[in-house]
């Protein structure tokens, strides 16, 4: 795609927007309009179970988002994602200006079957609770009512607004993101919506996230009679054990790079020596050379035995890479700072350990996309039983994705 006068002003960080854009009171008052409907439609998404692989619940969900896009003049297309079931949603909307801007977030959660009956929507005081209310589909609910306020504000100087739905972020999006890869290489601009942290008045937008890998061991030892013969068998437990307390310093503080072992298995029963034993681990970090090194002294280590004749085994596998620290991405942080402080709120741009689809879409060889993650509501306590959104942040978020649309869609750069 030819470089549009969007990305020129991404990549030097001077844009300046031009004089017929919206008044901002017309904006705000167009955002405050949408923010029942959009409790209500956050209603609706969190009252449908959509755990990652719960196709029945994911197509229902798809249903709805399908209808919603195309009664705003979307054409929507779907793409299977494979590796977990459920659908890619991706809703084109045509404007008559030069930009591309890509909005993007996912609708599966973490949670099971029956989650949503157990836990329906509720709203105490300021916060609303449910399953999956901020991860992610608070970010939904921001997408469909941002596009709804530009309806209601007639606006579309966009070149094309393309809204990307994926059922299968919460195990990687094995089944998307090549298509996210894909997309993202003819966008301007990228928005990602998932959730931010809010301490008080003030939140953030994420501008550095950790790249996620998998780490496996795997000990295979030899199975014998625990109280008849226990000295015929060779533990693969007690190895596992060994081998975990080797490895438990295989992260980098100076780096913060971590690695965490949080799943164990071992043995069948109570009188048999166990002939398997293994472990899974999870890996965060920013400097992506940290795969290697992670990789090498770990199997340096696991040479050191502690029980003969067992087969010791680990491996590292790939997620998905680091959102680095990067100009264009910076530059559209300090735009929405900007458009926060019409609200008189201070936002933050911050680095979180988390991993997201923001780094599918950001593309290290090339000025375009800039990529900004963490635009959807704010809240906490995500992955549990006490995630939360606060009602409160549903106007500043609508008028934040609002205001970063109109902004992206008309831009020119400063001498």
């Amino acid at each position: 795609m030819k470089p549009s006068m969007l990305a020129m002003g991404l990549a030097y960080g001077v844009l300046t927007t031009v004089a017929h854009a919206a008044p901002h009171q017309e904006v705000h008052d167009a955002v405050e309009q949408q923010q029942q409907p959009l409790l209500q439609t956050l209603e609706t998404l969190v009252n449908i179970d959509s755990g990652t692989g719960f196709v029945t619940g994911l197509n229902k969900v798809e249903t709805l988002l399908t209808e919603r896009l195309e009664a705003l003049g979307a054409e929507v297309e779907t793409y299977p994602a494979e590796a977990y079931g459920g659908n890619t949603l991706v809703g084109r909307l045509q404007g008559n200006g030069d930009s591309h801007i890509m909005l993007m977030i996912h609708y599966d959660t973490v949670f099971g079957e029956g989650t949503a009956e157990e836990r329906p929507f509720r709203i105490e005081e300021n916060r609303a609770y449910g399953p999956g209310v901020g991860d992610a589909k608070g970010g939904v609910a921001v997408i469909l009512h941002s596009l709804e306020a530009l309806e209601t504000l007639g606006f579309d100087d966009y070149g094309q607004l393309t809204v990307v739905f994926n059922p299968d972020e919460e195990k990687g999006s094995l089944g998307s993101r090549d298509l996210i890869r894909k997309l993202s290489a003819e966008q301007d601009a990228v928005l990602v919506f998932e959730p931010t942290f809010s301490e008080g008045e003030t939140d953030a937008v994420t501008v550095v996230t950790k790249g996620i890998n998998y780490a496996f061991l795997e000990v295979n030892g030899r199975s014998s009679h625990a109280g008849g013969a226990p000295e015929e068998g060779r533990n693969a437990v007690m190895e596992l054990s060994h081998q975990l307390l080797q490895l438990k310093d295989l992260g980098d503080p100076d780096k913060e790079t971590t690695l965490n072992w949080t799943i164990v298995e071992g043995g069948s029963k109570r009188n048999i020596i166990p002939e398997q034993a293994r472990a899974e681990g999870d890996m965060r970090y920013f400097d992506s050379s940290e795969y290697e090194r992670v990789l090498n002294e770990a199997r340096d280590i696991i040479e050191n035995q502690l029980i003969d004749d067992t087969d010791v085994e680990f491996r590292l596998e790939k997620g998905r890479p680091p959102l680095p620290s990067n100009p264009q991405t910076e530059a559209l942080a300090e735009q929405a700072q900007q458009i926060y402080r019409e609200l008189d709120r201070e936002l933050q741009a911050v680095e979180i350990g988390g991993g997201t689809d923001a780094a599918y879409a950001y593309h290290a060889d090339s000025s375009t996309p800039a990529v900004l993650e963490s635009l959807g509501l704010a809240g906490g306590r995500y992955h549990s039983d006490e995630e939360f959104v606060l009602v409160d942040s549903v106007v500043p978020r609508l008028y934040l994705t609002t205001r970063m649309i109109m902004e992206l869609s008309d831009t020119e750069v400063s001498d």
